[in-house]
């Protein structure tokens, strides 16, 4: 046997290491420290008799040899997953763990997570809520529901990134609301309270008002600031005014009547829905049947949506 196998182990994390750019990832990846990462990329490197990583900031940067290595490991660790997978006779039935914001799951999934429990009984999903980026391997989480507003994704992770649907924005309001005020122009919105988050990011009121022609909105008094998407429809549900809000999180409650959109103006800025996950996971067999139940939920939900919009601006 050559001798260069006996390295397995530190080259597994160099696949980790090379991965993320970075020692300290790595053993976190890893749950060892990052002085025992460092010793064993200098146990690899004299084994191979090359240098595999140079410092260039705060990242390890690889150089030419540790590229080729690198090709040749992360192939390696993938069919060796693959391998696993194949030969492990998974059965759907089983656990799931699953991620989103604290909005989307509280507004949308969780209302519909019912009809999964019916119709797939044998598999029990648990529901991690987290407006921060969750770290799908360290946290042992099977599926992410991730938004972004940019066109960039980054799959610097190794995971795969699934477009699903396009959340287009609107502002919403309850029905009592409009039948107070008879809104006829978008600038009526100013006579109103307006919802804001404390973050909007690229999502937010004077990106709409501009795109409305609304002018004059500098002016405007009446703000109330939450921090998630839930609570702004909290508010805007007892009759507190306008919230910019996403299809995924107002659908539920403008196809019950709960809520409505008095002007079909979309705002210039829109939620991309991704699906994240690992290939190579061994749920994989139960993650398909998840993953398939919430497409079908998200079509249904679309057209019924658009048709409630519709209908109220007719």
């Amino acid at each position: 046997m050559d001798k260069r196998l006996k390295q397995l182990n530190n080259l597994r994390s160099f696949e980790s290491a090379a991965r993320h750019q970075s020692y300290s990832k790595a053993a976190k990846e890893l749950f060892v420290t990052q002085a025992a990462v460092s010793q064993q990329m200098r146990q690899l490197e004299a084994a191979m008799g090359s240098q595999l990583f140079v410092r260039n900031g705060r990242k390890m940067q690889l150089t030419e040899s540790g590229e080729k290595l690198y090709t040749a490991t992360h192939k390696a660790f993938d069919t060796l997953l693959k391998g696993f997978n194949s030969i492990q006779t998974e059965e759907v039935a089983g656990t799931l763990t699953i991620t989103s914001t604290q909005a989307f799951t509280s507004l949308w999934l969780m209302p519909r997570l019912y009809k999964f429990s019916i119709k797939h009984p044998e598999i029990k999903i648990k529901v991690v809520a987290s407006n921060c980026i969750e770290d799908l391997r360290q946290g042992h989480i099977d599926l992410a529901i991730r938004f972004i507003t940019t066109g960039e994704v980054d799959t610097s992770d190794d995971m795969v990134y699934e477009f699903i649907a396009e959340d287009h924005v609107y502002p919403a309001c309850s029905p009592q609301l409009v039948t107070e005020y008879n809104f006829k122009e978008p600038s009526d919105v100013l006579n109103c309270w307006l919802v804001s988050l404390e973050h909007q990011g690229p999502i937010n009121w004077p990106a709409w008002f501009k795109k409305a022609g609304v002018e004059n909105y500098q002016c405007h008094k009446k703000w109330t600031e939450v921090s998630s998407g839930d609570m702004a429809l909290s508010a805007v549900l007892s009759g507190h005014g306008f919230t910019l809000a996403s299809q995924a999180l107002f659908s539920q409650y403008v196809n019950t009547g709960q809520l409505v959109i008095p002007f079909n103006i979309k705002h210039p800025v829109s939620f991309k829905r991704y699906f994240v996950f690992d290939p190579n996971s061994a749920k994989k067999a139960r993650l398909d049947v998840f993953i398939a139940w919430l497409k079908e939920e998200t079509q249904l939900d679309d057209q019924s949506t658009m048709e409630a919009i519709s209908q109220a601006n007719l």
